[in-house]
């Protein structure tokens, strides 16, 4: 007997965040019709990673194999007016001066307008700006994304195709049958499914587990951020400043100062929270970068991001199940690459030309051994 309708899709997404969301979005905005199920196992759709960002646009973060993803984001970000303009400022120590003008050639060459500055030039943008901070790569272009605007944008495009998002429906076993899945949810329904995609995030190896496929190494990292009153008035126009190290970054946020260590804690897959000692390990790297009084500590979070081993993305069907499709391991910049991402993955779900992005760097394919 044929399963009922509202309980066959051509394509489940596991995980609501923004890669579920702008997935599903793309993928019943498509001239395919497909019938698109997403399932969350949270009270709330974006309740980990997604709603803990303290995102920004900036096509150096992630590192060049990203930037691609990034700056292919960059004209719908624009156009659905989640941006609003900041800058980006990379400092480097004294002795840097030479890996600065590496990382400004760098992104230069990928089409990235950089501009170079001295200590006059860090200086003036960064006011309190201790000793020993000597040179760095001014970014303009960078802005901040409204992270809640952007992902209830996707959500509410997925609805108006005719895309279902259930929360508190979190996969429990996954059965391979002749025609793709029959999928068991915590709520003892059973779904059939053509493709199953796995956009769990921190647990995308678990989904991978339940769905009798190899895990590709994609781990969970904890992320730690704080919000600080300052004892000055914290400058509107201050860019998102961080160092080559990559040990910490901060920027403006409502008069407040929004504050990471740059940690990567690995973690399993769980609900994050900051540890007192990364918190403490963050004052006091702003405060060898700056004198700025640090009057409170008003809010902390921690959220968790997921890599492969490489750092990069993982898109595409599973080299050993061509019903298996992997769109996971999006590391801290899975919503500056959202829209990009979005359209490649559903161009290799649907089968279609996904734009000008070669998927290639981004494939599972990478993870086969001979």
């Amino acid at each position: 007997m044929d399963a009922p309708t509202n309980t066959r899709f051509d394509f489940v997404i596991v995980g609501a965040g923004m890669a579920g969301a702008s997935l599903a979005a793309r993928l019943a905005g498509s001239s395919a019709g497909a019938r698109v199920l997403v399932i969350e196992a949270e009270e709330r759709p974006g309740y980990h990673a997604t709603g803990r960002s303290a995102a920004f646009w900036t096509e150096s973060y992630g590192g060049p194999r990203v930037q691609p993803l990034t700056a292919a984001s960059g004209a719908e970000l624009r156009a659905l007016g989640v941006l609003a303009p900041r800058s980006a400022l990379t400092l480097g120590r004294v002795g840097e001066e030479a890996e600065v003008e590496r990382f400004a050639r760098t992104y230069g060459d990928l089409g990235v307008e950089v501009r170079v500055l001295d200590r006059a030039g860090i200086e003036a943008r960064v006011p309190g700006l201790r000793p020993g901070w000597t040179s760095g790569v001014l970014e303009p272009s960078t802005c901040d994304i409204d992270v809640a605007a952007l992902h209830q944008h996707y959500l509410a495009a997925a609805r108006r195709e005719g895309v279902e998002i259930r929360c508190r429906a979190g996969l429990r076993a996954a059965t391979r049958t002749a025609h793709g899945w029959t999928l068991t949810l915590a709520d003892g329904q059973e779904i059939v499914c053509g493709v199953l995609v796995d956009a769990a995030g921190a647990w995308a190896n678990s989904v991978a587990r339940l769905a009798g496929m190899r895990p590709l190494g994609i781990a969970p990292y904890r992320r730690t951020m704080a919000q600080l009153a300052i004892g000055r008035p914290v400058p509107d126009d201050l860019p998102l400043v961080l160092d080559l190290g990559e040990t910490f970054y901060f920027k403006p946020e409502h008069g407040r100062l929004w504050l990471s260590p740059h940690d990567e804690t690995p973690s399993a897959p769980c609900d994050a929270a900051p540890e007192e000692l990364d918190v403490a390990l963050a004052i006091d790297r702003l405060e060898n970068v700056v004198d700025w009084p640090v009057e409170r500590v008003e809010h902390r979070w921690a959220g968790l991001r997921s890599f492969a081993p490489d750092r990069l993305p993982v898109y595409g069907f599973d080299p050993a199940d061509p019903a298996f499709f992997w769109f996971a391991g999006q590391g801290g910049f899975g919503i500056q690459t959202a829209p990009a991402a979005a359209v490649l993955g559903a161009a290799l779900l649907l089968e279609e030309k996904g734009g000008d992005l070669d998927p290639a760097p981004y494939s599972p394919d990478r993870f086969v051994t001979a």
